[in-house]
């Protein structure tokens, strides 16, 4: 029987949810508050040059991502490029990323060197996360690498992203990461990471254009105020534009925003959405006439830079141009989030002058600073167990955000398959 379903947010999980519904022969009804499609992956025009709000980058193992290009018919506009990692540590630039570069690496005694090593190596052989989910990560690091090796390679990671939440997340949620990475590789000295021809906006205007053929639609500009609950059922969605009615509603926004457009939930509910903490993020854009460096990825350890790292996105996916982004994470909360753009922006060029001195005020042709409040969830230990579940307790009613394919960190290929199965499921 078709359903007409509305799907909130049109992110990759949203996006996915509606193609997924409309391919099944439903009406999926997407409501968007942006003025265009992606969420974090949205683009815009940087000077001429059409280029996310936010990095992004594929690895091989990203299954859900790639079978949706298969069925989109773009897979040819996949590229896959050798990149390179650096650390800027001790205020020199030094080779990262495989064990040459590790046995090489200045500020780090052998048996320090051996210890990271090894624990990165398991780290990418291990599968089972489940014996992580409830230990705390710096503590797993440090009993694994040393002190020495922590303070060097990974304290500074967790302090300039996590601030206060640093001493209480989830080691399967850091593992993930290091995993996804560490898999990233094709040999044991050569990593390769992807990008689209053209960037997500190939992926964005592609779905949208099949969820419209098969008789989806997306609204764009159109916040939903309220999803309307009665007797512990459905009933639609309240906008601007007033009430409409749905047989379901499929919500993908950010979970913090739940209790303010579901205010009906029960009260534990609530409690339980109310409960969960999300780091912002403030990423500057900028576009060099120069290349900062050879590499993809910089993890920077300096007292004078509050970042953990910055990447130089160009090294990726070829452009006129270098452009690099510097994301600086911290709490919503911290006093730091409410500082002006500028700061963040006179911040940016003091640091990359400071990484390749031979840069000038003339070689930086435009900068510029994207917000997000609710950039990734802060995973504590055992986080699955705090999550409502995505079938709410209300007929009709679903809830999911990148939160939920947790240990996994924040990607498009895991909200891909996440809102494809999640459709399935509410469809059924």
């Amino acid at each position: 029987m078709k359903q007409r379903i509305a799907v909130l947010g049109a992110g990759p999980m949203g996006l996915a949810v509606a193609y997924q519904l409309a391919r099944d022969g439903h009406q999926p009804v997407v409501f968007e508050a942006d003025d265009r499609v992606g969420g974090m992956t949205a683009c815009f025009d940087f000077s001429g040059v059409q280029i996310e709000r936010y990095y992004h980058f594929h690895c091989t193992s990203d299954t859900a991502f790639l079978q949706m290009l298969d069925e989109l018919d773009i897979a040819d506009k996949m590229r896959w490029v050798e990149t390179r990692m650096g650390y800027w540590y001790q205020r020199r630039m030094q080779a990262w990323g495989n064990p040459v570069a590790l046995l090489s690496f200045k500020g780090l005694s052998l048996i320090a060197k051996f210890r990271y090593g090894l624990h990165a190596f398991l780290c990418t052989k291990r599968n089972d996360w489940k014996p992580l989910d409830h230990v705390e990560a710096s503590g797993w690091i440090k009993r694994w690498v040393g002190e020495e090796a922590w303070e060097v390679l990974w304290r500074r990671l967790f302090d300039y992203k996590f601030y206060h939440y640093s001493d209480n997340l989830s080691a399967a949620w850091i593992w993930s990461r290091i995993r996804r990475i560490g898999r990233s590789r094709y040999s044991l000295f050569r990593e390769k990471l992807g990008h689209l021809e053209g960037g997500s906006t190939t992926l964005l205007s592609a779905l949208h254009a099949d969820i419209e053929k098969h008789g989806g639609i997306v609204r764009l500009k159109s916040a939903v105020n309220k999803v309307v609950i009665e007797a512990g059922a459905v009933k639609g969605i309240q906008t601007a534009e007033g009430f409409e009615a749905f047989d379901k509603v499929i919500s993908t926004i950010p979970l913090p925003y739940v209790p303010r457009v579901m205010p009906d939930l029960p009260a534990e509910l609530l409690q339980q959405f109310q409960a969960l903490n999300n780091i912002a993020v403030v990423c500057v854009i900028v576009k060099l006439k120069h290349a900062l460096s050879a590499n993809f990825w910089l993890n920077v350890n300096d007292p004078e830079m509050d970042i953990p790292g910055l990447v130089e996105y160009s090294n990726l996916r070829p452009m006129t141009d270098a452009i690099v982004y510097v994301p600086f994470y911290m709490p919503g909360e911290h006093p730091k989030f409410a500082e002006p753009d500028q700061v963040f922006l006179d911040k940016v060029r003091h640091y990359l002058k400071t990484i390749n001195p031979a840069l000038t005020d003339e070689d930086f042709l435009d900068m510029r600073a994207s917000r997000y409040r609710h950039a990734q969830p802060i995973c504590e230990p055992g986080y699955l167990d705090r999550l409502p579940p995505v079938a709410l307790p209300v007929t009709g009613l679903w809830v999911a955000d990148t939160s939920y394919y947790y240990p996994e960190d924040r990607g498009i290929s895991e909200s891909i398959g996440f809102g494809r199965a999640m459709a399935r499921e509410a469809a059924a």
